[in-house]
């Protein structure tokens, strides 16, 4: 039995498989708040030990293709044979400072804590890399459908959510090897005058302006301040919607549905520079094969992505407008993509030979 992780921001996926070397579904998938704990031990603790045998499970017809079915009932505690986690925030031998939250996890400490042999930290972007290439096409949204050339070339992979992520997937011959990237947090290069007025005003609240302070959750609310404070068009309905709630939520459902022109503008804002930076690192890989598009809000507003607003900005490369017309464009619709890849390499590394 090996484990997964999926550790964000907002929540942290948890996940027991009997994995070989096909694609299995987990034998039980938990989710917990990730701010609700003050360590990934402190989740762990309560996912491996008996107690958790209590807890509400993930059952397969609301957890999707992946599914989520009654664990074992032993009262000992659960030691998987390789463990593997998908961190948001960068992974140094082994070893991460959370991006979005204030922890330090270390694979040697959890592996000597839990007993577990083989303990693999990913950045949560290389983990859904990983993931990626188990997909089924009906866990995909087709954006561009392109014409990749024969030859495999190289993939990409742009997520926005909590923060923004972003990965590469070269083809080294016999498979394609993900690799790491905290291109998110790369400087905001506004394309009009309208993006330009956004960095100033971002400028008078951050000392760095990087895209993940535009796309993500808060970068779309970010988005909508700018709006509201330079056109002076909130509704007050929807000021009271966004204060009591979700910001991000209720200003994507109320511009999804045209309640409110406020939060169209915010999303067509927001749908441009998404494009135009899945566009910046298509070119900056080369990925002839495509991009994929993950995290938690592209399916969300998978109805605005398809109204030309995202691609127009991603092919507008000037001279190299043909090429991009040329790349896949897929949005990745599981949201347990990131476990998936971290499922992957756990089983991997549970039959890999001992050193």
């Amino acid at each position: 039995m090996i484990l997964a992780g999926d550790i964000g921001g907002t929540k942290t996926n948890l996940a027991l498989y009997e994995w070989t070397t096909e694609r299995t579904k987990p034998l039980r998938l938990e989710s917990f708040h990730s701010c609700d704990y003050t360590s990934l031990e402190d989740i762990l603790t309560e996912f491996l030990n008996p107690p958790t045998l209590q807890a509400t499970m993930i059952e397969a017809e609301s957890s999707g293709p992946e599914g989520g079915l009654a664990g074992d009932q032993s009262q000992e505690p659960i030691v998987p044979a390789a463990a593997c986690f998908g961190i948001a925030g960068p992974v140094i031998d082994n070893h991460s400072h959370t991006t979005n939250l204030p922890w330090i996890v270390d694979g040697p400490t959890i592996a000597k804590q839990f007993s577990i042999p083989r303990v693999q930290l990913l950045n949560d972007l290389e983990a859904t890399a990983y993931g990626v290439l188990w997909l089924r096409p009906d866990e995909l949204d087709v954006l561009n459908p392109g014409h990749p050339p024969k030859k495999r070339q190289a993939l990409t992979l742009i997520s926005a959510g909590t923060g923004l992520g972003e990965a590469i997937l070269f083809w080294d011959g016999k498979s394609y090897r993900p690799m790491p990237s905290e291109g998110g947090h790369a400087d905001f290069a506004p394309n009009n005058d309208q993006e330009i007025d956004l960095l100033r005003y971002l400028r008078s609240q951050y000392l760095h302006v990087s895209y993940e302070r535009v796309l993500s959750g808060p970068g779309l609310h970010a988005i909508y301040e700018y709006l509201r404070d330079t056109k002076k068009n909130e509704p007050t309905w929807l000021a009271e919607k966004i204060k009591a709630g979700n910001p991000a939520a209720e200003i994507a459902e109320a511009g999804l549905t045209g309640q409110a022109e406020i939060a169209k503008q915010t999303l067509d804002l927001f749908a441009s520079i998404y494009g135009a930076e899945a566009g910046n690192l298509a070119l900056k890989a080369l990925s002839l094969d495509g991009i994929y598009i993950g995290g938690g809000i592209a399916p969300k507003l998978i109805q605005k992505l398809h109204d030309g607003t995202f691609m127009k900005a991603f092919i507008n490369k000037g001279r190299y407008k043909r090429l991009m017309t040329s790349m896949p464009v897929k949005v990745v619709m599981n949201q347990h993509t990131a476990l998936l890849g971290a499922a992957s390499v756990a089983g991997a590394l549970s039959h890999a030979p001992a050193t």
